[in-house]
């Protein structure tokens, strides 16, 4: 039956629960920052939801969570495909997000300019992670309004996603696949040598890996790839699109919850 269950905060929860479960947890105003860290520390992020009349706490929130979708005095349900594109971060998807003005490009073939080099030479494993947490992205965030009912504002975020790896092979097809992805505003790093596999396993800050090169090799970064813990790390082998550069995040609110609709009295 549905149920009320007071916890300490979302560290007592160890899974998902799904059934009709409300758990409550208070804390002080003060807290806030550390209840978000907490949200967002669980590595999932699907939806959330916030309930407040005070516009700058909406701002705060919102700029902080790590969600795919935010819904801001409204329920948590019933995404509108071209209003509301659907799709989480971390572990609740990898984008792009369903419904959204980059999700029919994934479904395209793109075509790539894939070198022939040979790998020379070796990379050194500890001068790619700190390349990976420290490349610098084109573009910071991107924001655009979608359509929707009156009384609801639909706005539709996009940032960087965590570093590229762009393995050739060999250094020319390394640099065309780094302009790659920084002309769709990601960031990304170049192989200079030849990678191991078994590197690809623990490597931190990767998002994606490029490999233009033979089927045999990519298989094994594949496996890699999939052996990996955390959120899936795909392999690209054809040309990037804006999806594998950048994530998305939507934040919909309920514009009537805070008094009314600003837009109707700007007649915009």
């Amino acid at each position: 039956p549905p149920a009320l269950i007071r916890v300490k905060g979302i560290g007592d929860l160890e899974r998902e629960v799904f059934g009709p479960v409300l758990h409550v947890a208070t804390y002080k105003a003060e807290k806030l920052d550390r209840v978000i860290d907490d949200i967002n520390g669980t590595g999932y992020g699907l939806t959330f939801g916030l309930q407040t009349r005070i516009d700058d706490r909406v701002q705060h929130v919102s700029e902080r969570i790590e969600a795919g979708n935010i819904y801001v005095n409204r329920n948590q349900i019933g995404a509108i495909v071209g209003s509301q594109p659907f799709g989480g971060e971390g572990l609740s998807g990898t984008g792009p997000k369903a419904g959204g003005p980059l999700y029919v490009d994934r479904f395209r073939r793109h075509t790539a300019d894939m070198s022939g080099e040979s790998w020379s030479g070796s990379d050194d494993a500890k001068r790619i992670e700190k390349a990976l947490t420290t490349a610098k992205p084109a573009k910071t965030l991107d924001r655009q309004e979608l359509p929707g009912p009156t009384g609801e504002s639909n706005m539709l975020y996009t940032m960087p996603r965590d570093t590229v790896l762009c393995l050739g092979p060999g250094k020319e097809a390394a640099a065309v696949q780094v302009k790659a992805i920084e002309a769709l505003g990601g960031k990304a790093v170049a192989a200079e040598g030849s990678i191991e596999a078994k590197v690809l396993t623990s490597l931190n800050g990767l998002s994606s890996a490029i490999w233009w090169g033979d089927e045999e090799t990519a298989q094994t970064y594949r496996s890699a790839l999939a052996d990996r813990d955390g959120p899936i790390v795909p392999l690209i082998t054809g040309a990037p699109d804006t999806g594998h550069a950048r994530m998305e995040r939507h934040v919909c609110v309920d514009t009537t919850a805070a008094g009314g609709n600003a837009k109707l009295l700007s007649g915009v």
